[in-house]
């Protein structure tokens, strides 16, 4: 990458290590996401440091897409705001009066990992019922699954119901497939139930939404979203938050790195150090 860029290894300022949470920032190691297996105690940073020999920041993945948002995209220019990605799983961040907030062992955000359901169905994180075991990619991927039919529109387009994966279901959506708008109406409705409880606890300018919600777009995901929401708060609250597609794109992850980087160079010149 450093002879594609043209820079020398000297010039490197710092490297930005955007991971799947658990992390522990006074270690510095990526703990055992449960979206990465046998990714358990990595000293990921210490690595590239030895690697390369300048400073490595990690950050959780949802904390550095918050960040690359808000300075780059969607919620550019907003004090209070909230980013949730559906991919594999479900990850959130939150920037708190123009600054990043980690929490009590960098754990604020895990939104996914909030129940929407009392004794709900199982998580890939041990508990049941989490917000990812209804909208994360792979958990419905897997619930698709097992409900579509093998002759429906939905296993049509993915060439088998094995295969079915959420893009599928989406394509389907948008031919007016009963089972898929069905399906996405869950999948809007579980999502609303989080994004209620985000908005009375935080009350942000706006909520940014990337990947799966993104992907699927105004009128099957962001206007159903808002819809639901509005029925089960207050009004003078959810008219003042904006719930957004994410604007970053395929870009995200570079600049999510890039602000782990900016936020670990800014964090070390706080202390002094």
């Amino acid at each position: 990458m450093l002879a594609r860029a043209g820079i020398a290894r000297d010039d490197l300022a710092a490297i930005g290590l955007s991971s799947p949470g658990p992390i522990d920032p006074e270690t510095r190691r990526i703990l055992s996401p449960p979206n990465l297996p046998g990714w358990t105690n990595v000293p990921a940073p210490a690595v590239l440091e030895d690697t390369l020999g300048c400073p490595c920041f990690l950050e959780n993945d949802a904390n550095a897409a918050a960040l690359a948002e808000w300075h780059f995209g969607a919620a550019k220019g907003a004090r209070d705001a909230v980013y949730l990605t559906m991919s594999t799983g479900v990850g959130g961040g939150l920037v708190l009066g123009g600054r990043l907030h980690r929490g009590v062992g960098w754990c604020a955000g895990e939104v996914g990992h909030a129940p929407v359901e009392w004794n709900g169905v199982p998580c890939a994180c041990g508990l049941r019922g989490c917000l990812e075991a209804y909208v994360g990619g792979r958990a419905w991927a897997e619930h698709l699954r097992s409900t579509a039919s093998a002759e429906g529109r939905v296993a049509l387009l993915a060439g088998g119901k094995e295969r079915i994966q959420p893009e599928h279901l989406v394509a389907a959506a948008r031919e007016g497939d009963a089972f898929a708008l069905a399906q996405l109406d869950r999948f809007n409705g579980y999502l609303a139930r989080s994004l209620v409880q985000i908005i009375c606890t935080v009350a942000p300018e706006v909520i940014v939404l990337g990947t799966i919600p993104t992907a699927v777009g105004e009128q099957l995901c962001f206007e159903p979203i808002r819809r639901r929401v509005r029925e089960h708060m207050w009004a003078r609250l959810a008219s003042r938050v904006r719930i957004v597609p994410a604007a970053l794109g395929e870009r995200l992850p570079y600049y999510a790195g890039l602000c782990a980087a900016l936020a670990g160079i800014e964090g070390n010149r706080s202390r002094g150090t």
